[in-house]
């Protein structure tokens, strides 16, 4: 029997008591029942994202609330600029121009951060630019690009919106929604909030419901009008994924238990000791500035390709976690700590990573990233 940890950027692990609650029977999504569930989940939500603002619930991957987040507030031949750092930074510029936006990119080397002064100059270059898109983790490369910055820029452009895809940041990162500024925030349950894939989330400003009453994009299902006038009453527009939900409220519950400063302390600690480790074994990191809590990436060593390496945990000892993408495709190999982790999580990895790297023929000494982990874990919380 080969035990499986799931140590991916998504999906994560979900907690037992999570499922335990997933496993009551089905109620119906229009029943008095269900209405105080949803209920709590929007509350719950709330508290999460740091707002005042109601919390839109998606049935859908976290790409669902992307999309939302353009055809709901802005109209063919809008000015976009979208910083584009990864992977998931190009899924912002494929959107909007699937929806007719009028796209500026702001290339970012991967593994680096935008400047926050790059922003700022194009915004001031280009005054008619009428949303800001941004990843607060880009996931591809284990960046963190600073919100908090790049709110302050946006907030002094006009009715420039300020959109923000933290599906793989939201609770490994302190996201303050309201206080910085951020028009949309795009969620996931797949990630920091320790639910199976099928929800996706998304704050909405006052600022950018004013925006949505003069977008005339063609919308449907991604209706967030009405779907904010459902959630008012409690209920989504079309069938609520039931299960998901009562899921998403016992998950809350367990970071409102551990409280949010310590969940957050947790994930940057997990993070630490991950790249201390993987230093320690004499590898380089990818994520050459501002590294994210959520995953770290890891420079495969010379010779050794990183989607072996990544094949070998998974296959060998059970241990998934997640290859390159794109131009970083076999160069790199990443390790989540991310949602429901906790120490002998990242003990576990660097002990696999260790053993398949010695088996591909690389010189290190057994224990030493585990060692360097462990000194970070052991330091007072």
């Amino acid at each position: 029997m080969l035990k499986r940890y799931l140590l991916a950027p998504g999906p994560t692990p979900v907690p037992p008591e999570v499922l335990l609650a997933m496993a009551m029977p089905i109620i119906h999504h229009r029943s008095a029942d269900f209405m105080p569930v949803l209920e709590s989940a929007r509350k719950g939500l709330k508290w999460l994202y740091q707002t005042e603002n109601d919390v839109l619930i998606l049935s859908s991957s976290g790409t669902g609330g992307m999309v939302g987040a353009v055809n709901n507030f802005f109209n063919h031949g809008d000015k976009a600029l979208v910083i584009n750092g990864g992977k998931f930074g190009e899924r912002w510029t494929k959107i909007c121009r699937a929806y007719g936006l009028e796209v500026k990119e702001i290339m970012v080397e991967w593994g680096y951060a935008v400047r926050p002064e790059v922003v700022e100059k194009a915004l001031k270059d280009d005054p008619s630019i009428k949303g800001v898109f941004v990843q607060a983790c880009e996931t591809s490369t284990g960046v963190y690009h600073d919100i908090e910055a790049l709110g302050k820029i946006v907030s002094k452009s006009g009715d420039t919106l300020f959109v923000v895809d933290a599906i793989s940041a939201l609770v490994a990162h302190d996201l303050k929604t309201d206080a910085w500024g951020v028009d949309i925030m795009v969620g996931g349950s797949q990630k920091g909030i320790m639910l199976p894939p099928g929800l996706a989330f998304a704050s909405v400003s006052e600022k950018a419901w004013k925006r949505n009453a003069s977008s005339k994009m063609p919308r449907f299902y991604f209706n967030f009008k009405k779907e904010r006038e459902n959630l008012l009453k409690n209920q989504t527009n079309f069938t609520s994924p039931v299960t998901l939900i009562i899921g998403l409220n016992e998950a809350i519950k367990m970071l409102q238990k551990e409280g949010l400063e310590n969940v957050f302390a947790r994930h940057a600690r997990l993070a630490k000791a991950t790249r201390a480790a993987v230093v320690a074994l004499g590898l380089s990191l990818y994520t050459k500035e501002s590294p994210s809590n959520s995953v770290t990436a890891v420079e495969a060593p010379a010779g050794i390709d990183g989607q072996e390496i990544y094949k070998t945990l998974r296959e060998k000892y059970g241990i998934t976690g997640a290859g390159g993408q794109d131009k970083a495709k076999g160069k790199i190999f990443r390790l989540a700590h991310l949602g429901y982790a906790g120490a002998f999580d990242v003990i576990t990895a660097i002990s696999g990573l260790e053993m398949v790297l010695k088996s591909m023929g690389y010189k290190l000494a057994l224990g030493a990233g585990v060692a360097a982990a462990e000194e970070i874990l052991m330091e007072d919380k």
